[in-house]
């Protein structure tokens, strides 16, 4: 046969663009007009007011400057939409980051943090082309509702400073069993004026989002504390009086110290962020296609996200990811496609470029009460419910790992509730996998239309022949149950009849104990039929050793019957086949 190398590799090469190729692309082949662009247009800026004020407060919250949470909307956002495998997902910084960051920014500094991001970034990108995407989305449901919750919690207990306008004798511990007594110690300090903008920012918040929805209360209500703020004199904390503002200009872009010691020293950060980041983006793209019914390319999505946090860390950002909530926001403003997340990040760049003098007068208080509601909006409250009447297995995954995030560590609670989910899993599969006899102790009776298929109870009624099926996937979770029942092989058995009509799945497990059951059969003088395997589980007993003439393979009982009444005449001759139902 003549296989044409060169078409082939081709053709994977044709293949391998198409499923990296960014939605821009796509959108622009189907044809993009002024209509689609005016939708874009307005998308776009309804998503960058919300941004606007969203980024400012994370990034204060994660320890940096508020300036660096706007060049990782305006940097990372525009590069999320430009190379995205997403029609509508919308990258910027995100709450879920605020505990990783702040641990890093504490322990490495902010050059350690734009080095941890930039490595991330790599890793993302490297996991896009390994096509690895897949595998994110297998992150058990409970592990993220766990972890959100937990990071959720967090952020309310990191902003109970500002929203106090409390007083520290000393810096603010990041462990939440050390940062409440602390903070507890400080009631006496409270400011009046930054506890009335706090609480006056998250009630106007919450009254907008109920009487004018369409409106964009966060920056309204961030707007209106910094004018009276300004206005009044109030003795509060602002982005001027603690970070002197934010500058007007976009610095040029920088590599950070790519030393072997910083990248060593950084590396596991590196690593957190880039798996947080690709669960994030993925389960934000998986929201987005809920509600438009479009399909994302999750691993094209993963070198998207590789390349912003690249580009982010190069001009003095952090961790860019997929934003659930402002992803939600462009798809309800009407955005066509991802030239809506790009306008988005103009808008935040002419934001910053004109309105920066007005951003010292924002109150910190005012930004932590814009903090509270994310990290309100962050708790999935349905979803909580749900799992905890859904039994004791996803009650404890999720438990496990909202308790992990809270008082050990994201990464550890990440895995943990990974392990634990697994288990769980396979707990399910083992007990769904089950072995059937062919021979019952009352045998029930049956229409004539119910006796065809491939596995009667009755189509065996030889004392001499016995006939197992095994229902559901044979795995190394099933296999010592399996293997128990198959094992008992009686000396008076002349043949033995394996049904895998019902198996979907065979692992090695599964196929060494079939391996160990065919030796003990021959040993025995057992024939042993193997009968409904695909042809994938048939090639993976035949790679245990399971080939003829040992074991004879067949489609279905009645043919391994027939077979093994050729093979003994003699037995036919008995009746065998006469005994079997017609």
């Amino acid at each position: 046969m003549y296989v044409d190398f060169g078409e082939r590799d081709a053709g994977k090469a044709a293949r391998f663009g198409q499923l990296f190729m960014p939605k821009l692309a796509t959108v622009f082949k189907e044809g993009y007009g002024l209509a689609h662009l005016r939708a874009d247009a307005i998308a776009g800026l309804t998503v960058a007011i919300v941004a606007l004020p969203l980024s400012m407060a994370i990034a204060i919250a994660a320890g940096v400057s508020p300036a660096q949470g706007l060049y990782t909307g305006i940097v990372g956002g525009f590069l999320v939409s430009l190379l995205g495998g997403s029609r509508f997902q919308i990258g910027g910084p995100a709450g879920a980051f605020i505990v990783l960051v702040s641990t890093v920014v504490a322990a490495h500094g902010v050059e350690g943090l734009i080095l941890a991001t930039f490595l991330s970034g790599l890793i993302l990108v490297a996991m896009g082309l390994l096509r690895l995407g897949t595998f994110i989305k297998f992150i058990p449901f409970p592990v993220t509702v766990g972890f959100t919750a937990g990071i959720a919690v967090i952020i309310f207990a990191s902003q109970l400073k500002e929203l106090l306008g409390l007083t520290l004798s000393a810096g603010e511990p990041g462990p939440l069993m050390e940062k409440l007594p602390m903070l507890g110690a400080a009631a006496p300090t409270i400011t009046p004026a930054a506890l009335a903008l706090s609480a006056t920012t998250i009630a106007t918040i919450v009254a907008l989002k109920f009487a004018r929805p369409h409106w964009p209360g966060m920056l309204i209500a961030v707007a209106v504390a910094a004018a009276t703020t300004a206005g009044f004199d109030l003795p509060v904390a602002t982005i001027g009086s603690k970070f002197g503002g934010i500058p007007s200009a976009v610095p040029s872009p920088t590599l950070p110290d790519l030393s072997f010691e910083r990248i060593l020293a950084v590396l596991p950060a590196a690593a957190s962020f880039a798996l947080l980041g690709a669960i994030e983006s993925l389960l934000s793209a998986v929201v987005a296609d809920g509600m438009t019914g479009r399909r994302h390319r999750s691993n094209c999505e993963l070198v998207a996200q590789g390349a912003a946090n690249i580009g982010s860390a190069l001009f003095g950002g952090f961790c860019v990811t997929g934003t659930i909530a402002r992803t939600a926001t462009n798809v309800r403003a009407g955005a066509h496609g991802p030239v809506a997340g790009m306008l988005h990040a103009v808008f935040l760049l002419l934001f910053m470029l004109l309105a920066a003098p007005l951003a010292a007068y924002i109150p910190l208080a005012a930004l932590a009460g814009v903090l509270v509601i994310v990290s309100w909006n962050m708790i999935e409250r349905p979803a909580i419910a749900v799992l905890v009447r859904s039994g004791w297995g996803d009650a404890t995954v999720l438990a496990a790992t909202f308790f992990l995030t809270i008082f050990r560590d994201l990464s550890e609670a990440i895995v943990v509730g990974f392990a634990l989910g697994s288990v769980l899993f396979i707990h399910r599969m083992s007990e769904a996998t089950e072995v059937q006899s062919h021979r019952p102790f009352v045998g029930e009776d049956a229409p004539d239309a119910e006796e065809g298929g491939p596995y009667d109870e009755l189509r065996s009624s030889d004392p001499q022949i016995v006939v197992y099926r095994i229902a559901g996937a044979f795995f190394f979770g099933a296999a010592a149950s399996i293997g128990s029942v198959l094992d008992r092989i009686s000396d008076g058995y002349k043949a033995l009849i394996v049904d895998f009509s019902a198996v979907p799945f065979l692992d090695s497990t599964g196929a060494n104990v079939m391996e160990g059951l065919a030796h003990k059969a021959q040993r025995r003088g057992v024939r042993l039929f193997v009968t409904g395997a695909s042809p994938e589980i048939r090639r993976a007993l035949q790679l245990y050793g399971l080939v003829s003439p040992q074991v004879g393979y067949a489609s279905s009982v009645d043919d391994a019957l027939a077979e093994y009444d050729e093979m003994h005449p003699d037995h036919r001759a008995r009746g065998r086949g006469a005994t079997r139902p017609t």
